[in-house]
């Protein structure tokens, strides 16, 4: 039940998306659109990494889009659309009534102690030796693009520089 209720919400999300005109709007739809798709996904996969990993990454990205947007459009006035509001609630309500269509949909998403072990399991491989290597790689890897980064957003004749 829960994956239909935010398969649905994923969907009224998609939909609302196309009707956003300001950066702000738009954004947020966005970043509501990250968090159910993540929740999704954890909801079909056996494991939530690559779901937190989607999340943060689009986290990553939102945030950069915030800076760039607050810096180009930061006097756009925001207006509400009084219609578009009254789809949205009208959806919200058909909401329940479609929950109410399928009573068969009530599942029990609780994983099983064998479930949990298999993950316990793929963890403890990520960190052994063969695997190890390339864990120590990735991370020396992002340090050292930290660390660049900082290095080039550090120097005031880079795209960040504000023209005040």
């Amino acid at each position: 039940m829960s994956q239909m209720i935010l398969c649905f919400l994923a969907l009224c999300g998609a939909i609302g998306f196309c009707k956003m005109k300001h950066p702000a709007s738009t954004g947020i739809v966005l970043m509501i659109q990250t968090v159910l798709i993540s929740l999704i996904t954890n909801n079909f996969s056996q494991n939530a990494w690559f779901s937190y990993m989607l999340f943060l990454v689009f986290l990553g990205g939102m945030l950069v889009l915030f800076i760039y947007l607050t810096s180009v459009a930061s006097n756009e006035l925001f207006t509400s659309s009084y219609k578009w509001m009254s789809t949205m609630i009208t959806l919200t309500v058909m909401m329940p009534a479609l929950l109410m269509m399928e009573p068969l949909m009530l599942s029990n998403n609780t994983p099983d102690n064998e479930e949990m072990m298999i993950d316990k399991e793929m963890m403890s491989s990520l960190f052994n030796y063969p695997y190890s290597l390339m864990t120590m790689a990735v991370i020396l890897y992002l340090l050292l693009t930290l660390v660049v980064v900082v290095k080039i957003t550090e120097s005031h004749s880079g795209p960040l520089r504000s023209n005040s």
